[in-house]
């Protein structure tokens, strides 16, 4: 499973998040501590948003401990509202146009998870993809096709209810190709106001995610980082986390 972190507060520079605390995530990226695989080395990537309504991005296939750039870039950059996402793959090669952050238009994404048999059913999931936002499509993996479908399943009126019909068809078809392994779904969805964190998974068991109050803002991670006496909450299974200007509020996220 991959790792990621996303903020969103005063704006702080990238490396005393990403990489300066204990356990940061470009640390997790050798040695995660609350995933499957211990190694999250496919590559890596920031997306971040500054002056303009278009994020910024980053992205690699160099593992995140040793990509150069990637640290410059964040010793450099600073900003109210970032996500950064280093990547274990299971869906999709080792790529570019692989690596989390997908951006459209003024919105971030990454996932952490899988469709469970997407390559059965991959051609049907591309197909939600409207005509006009498939030639934005660059990568072969299910995260990018969720991002896209979404897209056009209205996410830019209401993003949990466009994520929510989008899941539900990828259900609708693993279900229909008598697919059992778990569709896993721990995202976060950026537009430069508002981060959504959910966390869902068809089997109960989605992949971890935590949140806390900064000094600066919040936090957003797949695991915690920094000092062990920091004061970390996991976001419970089968909701979603709106973070809106210092302000947090809580909703189920049930996919019929």
């Amino acid at each position: 499973m991959c790792r990621f972190l996303a903020y969103t507060g005063e704006p702080v520079f990238l490396d005393t998040l990403l990489i300066e605390p204990a356990s940061s995530l470009v640390s997790q990226s050798l040695a995660a501590r609350e995933a499957k695989t211990l190694v999250n080395g496919d590559g890596c990537g920031v997306g971040w948003y500054g002056a303009r309504p278009e994020p910024g991005i980053y992205r690699g296939t160099l593992p995140a401990w040793s990509d150069a750039n990637l640290a410059s870039l964040c010793h450099q950059v600073a900003a109210p509202m970032f996500l950064a996402h280093v990547r274990s793959a299971t869906s999709g090669e080792v790529s570019m146009a692989n690596c989390h952050p997908f951006a459209y238009g003024r919105h971030l994404f990454m996932h952490n998870g899988q469709i469970g048999g997407y390559e059965r059913i991959r051609r049907s999931v591309e197909a939600m993809v409207p005509d006009d936002l498939y030639a934005s499509r660059r990568g072969n993996g299910d995260s990018e096709a969720i991002f896209l479908a979404a897209l056009g399943h209205g996410l830019d009126v209401d993003p949990l209810a466009a994520l929510t019909r989008t899941l539900a068809a990828c259900t609708r078809m693993m279900h229909a190709n008598a697919i059992r392994s778990a569709l896993r779904f721990t995202a976060i969805l950026a537009d430069g106001d508002t981060l959504h964190a959910i966390r869902w998974a068809s089997d109960d068991h989605p992949p971890t995610l935590y949140w806390r109050h900064l000094d600066t803002g919040i936090a957003i991670a797949s695991e915690p980082f920094g000092d062990s006496a920091d004061c970390w909450e996991a976001v419970p299974p089968g909701s979603a986390m709106t973070a809106t200007r210092g302000a947090v509020a809580f909703s189920d996220f049930a996919v019929a």
